[in-house]
């Protein structure tokens, strides 16, 4: 975990020497999350803070939860991770078993909170893991199930095109990473979510996150 250390207390120097805004809805994962530049703008919420850390597994995810997220005091927690665990050659089973143990710090630390998780997208440079994905997601999806203030978000179905192939146009050359449009999907699908990633009753901040790296929408 080493080599994840210089993002990660990147983060936590962010956290101590600027503002946060007021219940904060936190992003956490790999980089899919750590290239949303402009993820609150997207979402038109200055309550969105960005903890995605480049690379992170599931298993990282984990690893760091203690010192990342409990600390910001979240009033709802997305997270997007595992792409990086299947490409390291861990089965569907493994990545399920990784994000039960994430679960389980979130039911410790965080109870009462919504919780979310954004389907492992389905890479053109990982085209021929697509089935393991899609198992994983499954095993993901039915964990969720039993939690009444969990929800699965579904990024992997819209991001394939008739043929049953990624979508080209959603991922940047490298066939990794989301392009414009392929945030533009996302916020699009998450805000199908809006009310239990900014929950009802809580006023929006107006303090800009510099974490999120976006102005006031």
């Amino acid at each position: 975990m080493e080599w994840y250390e210089p993002e990660v207390r990147a983060l936590e120097q962010a956290r101590a020497t600027q503002s946060l805004p007021p219940d904060p809805a936190v992003f956490y994962g790999s980089s899919s999350i750590t290239l949303w530049h402009t993820l609150a703008r997207d979402l038109a919420s200055t309550r969105a803070v960005n903890l995605g850390f480049g690379g992170s597994t599931l298993e990282a995810c984990v690893w760091f939860f203690d010192r990342l997220v409990p600390p910001t005091h979240p009033a709802s927690l997305v997270v997007y991770a595992g792409d990086n665990d299947l490409g390291d050659g861990q089965t569907p089973r493994q990545v399920r078993n990784r994000f039960e143990a994430l679960a389980a710090k979130v039911d410790r630390d965080l109870r009462q909170i919504p919780f979310g998780f954004i389907s492992i997208k389905p890479s053109p440079a990982r085209r021929g893991l697509i089935n393991k994905i899609a198992d994983a997601n499954h095993m993901i999806r039915r964990t969720l199930a039993g939690r009444p203030r969990a929800f699965y978000i579904d990024v992997f179905s819209p991001m394939l095109g008739p043929t049953g192939q990624p979508r080209l146009e959603l991922f940047l050359d490298d066939g990794l990473h989301l392009s414009p449009a392929g945030y533009q999907l996302w916020a699009t699908i998450l805000g199908h979510y809006r009310d239990r990633i900014f929950t009802k009753g809580s006023a929006l901040g107006h303090t800009t996150s510099l974490l999120s790296g976006a102005d006031d929408p």
